[in-house]
């Protein structure tokens, strides 16, 4: 059984779920913070399919304030720090708030992953006075609040700690004002700022609860009866420790079912943190792969189960298994492990409806080599209809997703391919230097290609019968063709990527190449 299926055969059928998940939209949100998205989704889905009744909430952070200047930021955000998200201008100048800048792009990446959430953003919640009760709850009961967290996360809090930040009246930050006294509804603060004043916890927007009293309080403010969240949260003495014990003694509401999803790791980097710099944001990524492709690395791995992700090469691979369990799907290909749990897999990585049939596949790896030769799509079709890759009646379905994934392709090649596979076809004979055995054999392999079929196979078999009869190292010759045709000694798989360019090309440089090497 799929994870996902697992975890919804545990809910109560007689209770309405609510699924939540929230992101605080302080940089580019990247792959690994969509792990949590798309577990709730799934989990979502698979309540869904089983006829429980459930909501999927998603909200946004954008009340948290801005913890630094991020490398991506420009140096003036310096005065910004410490402001909430949705309080602090763009930084492109195009949206309303800094919050919305990041969030824009996530909420368009979820709609391409076929997710579906009710939004809400935190700020939203604090103005309109959604946390009121909840605010008047928590500062009534800061003395239990305080014991809990200093009991749970065995650090000591200030005696005079409230449970309540405050933003302050003067220079709107959430983290610079420190509590002097609360009597309700009145409370009394001073600034690093240097101003002094009092806020009305009445009002909407006068500040927020801390983290770890504001995650139970949203369980209780929504409902939420589950929620997957990241290992750090789960650290002994961490925000679960503390938001279980304060979500049943002082908001009277069980901690929802939940788990523990682990970090995807970026290849030779390490966790991925968009503060760093070291992230693949998910727009990035959905610009590379198909969105089923990006559900499929959710989906095929268990919540626990660390994910290595390498935008390089890897994403190759990827892309290959999941086109390999697409036809294992359809019985296409024999099945190499339980195909309910296969099925279940497939069904569950696609963004929107369930192909009826198997869609038209050009492995990745062959667009590479494509769009490498040309750039324009009828050129593209033509060679993928010359070689037998394509019909030459595709319908419209198939072809809208061979032109994104071609699109996905050249994304990718621009920003993430290695060196190793990029090539360019040189319009004309490149200035290049070949010794006499490579000569020799060119005027042979030139014989042998005039007189074959013209296919990948064909191509390939015919450099070794050019060894045989030149007496010229195979390697030689496969270095000699690169050369003529990229100018370097190496490129993609010989004889497909000769199969591509068509045996007009190939002739006519072979020949040109003999012509003025024996000149």
């Amino acid at each position: 059984m799929h994870w996902a299926d697992v975890i919804a055969y545990r809910f109560d059928r007689d209770v309405e779920q609510v699924i939540a998940t929230g992101i605080t939209p302080s940089g580019p949100i990247h792959i690994g913070n969509m792990r949590e998205v798309l577990t709730a989704d799934a989990v979502y889905r698979a309540a869904k399919d089983l006829g429980v009744k459930a909501r999927f909430i998603y909200i946004a952070d954008d009340f948290d304030p801005l913890r630094k200047v991020y490398p991506f930021l420009p140096d003036h955000y310096e005065k910004y720090v410490g402001m909430p998200l949705s309080e602090i201008p763009c930084p492109c100048g195009g949206h309303r708030s800094y919050a919305d800048h990041y969030l824009s792009s996530f909420l368009q990446s979820l709609k391409e992953l076929g997710i579906k959430p009710e939004v809400y953003r935190a700020s939203e919640l604090y103005i309109k006075g959604k946390y009121r009760d909840l605010i008047c709850i928590s500062l009534e009961n800061s003395g239990r609040i305080k014991k809990i967290m200093e009991e749970v996360s065995g650090r000591a809090l200030p005696k005079d700690w409230l449970p309540f930040n405050i933003k302050c009246e003067n220079c709107g930050r959430l983290t610079s004002s420190k509590a002097l006294l609360y009597e309700y509804p009145l409370i009394e603060y001073e600034c690093d700022c240097g101003y002094q004043g009092e806020i009305d916890i009445r009002k909407g927007g006068v500040g927020k609860l801390p983290w770890r009293v504001d995650w139970p309080a949203r369980w209780k403010l929504f409902g939420v009866t589950f929620e997957p969240f990241g290992k750090d949260h789960a650290a002994a003495g961490g925000s679960w420790d503390t938001g279980k014990r304060i979500s049943k003694e002082i908001f009277n509401y069980p901690p929802p079912m939940h788990v523990v999803y682990e970090f995807i790791q970026l290849k030779g980097k390490g966790a991925m943190h968009s503060s760093k710099g070291t992230a693949v944001s998910a727009e990035e990524m959905l610009r590379m792969t198909p969105p089923e492709v990006l559900r499929f690395l959710i989906m095929k791995n268990k919540p626990s189960k660390h994910i290595d992700f390498d935008p390089g090469i890897g994403i190759l691979d990827l892309v290959d298994e999941y086109d390999k369990e697409e036809r294992m799907y359809f019985g296409e290909e024999e099945a190499e492990r339980r195909i309910k749990d296969l099925k279940r897999t497939y069904e569950l990585s696609q963004p929107y409806e369930i192909p009826d049939k198997l869609p038209i596949q050009v492995p990745y790896r062959h667009l590479v080599t494509v769009v490498q030769i040309t750039r324009k799509w009828e050129e593209i079709k033509k060679i993928l209809i010359r070689n037998g890759q394509i019909p030459e009646e595709l319908d419209k379905r198939d072809e809208e997703r061979l032109k994104k994934r071609v699109e996905n392709v050249l994304y990718w090649l621009d920003r993430f391919a290695p060196e190793k596979v990029k090539f360019e076809v040189k319009e004309e004979l490149p200035k290049i230097s070949i010794t006499e055995d490579q000569l020799n054999a060119l005027k042979v392999l030139e014989n042998i290609l005039a007189n074959i079929e013209w296919t990948p196979e064909n191509l390939h078999d015919a450099i070794y019968k050019c060894a045989e009869r030149s007496g010229t190292n195979a390697k030689d010759i496969f270095s000699a063709v690169y050369l003529i045709i990229l100018g370097q000694k190496h490129g993609p798989r010989l004889g497909y990527f000769l199969a591509l360019l068509g045996k007009d090309f190939v002739m006519n440089r072979l020949r040109e190449a003999i012509k003025y090497s024996t000149s």
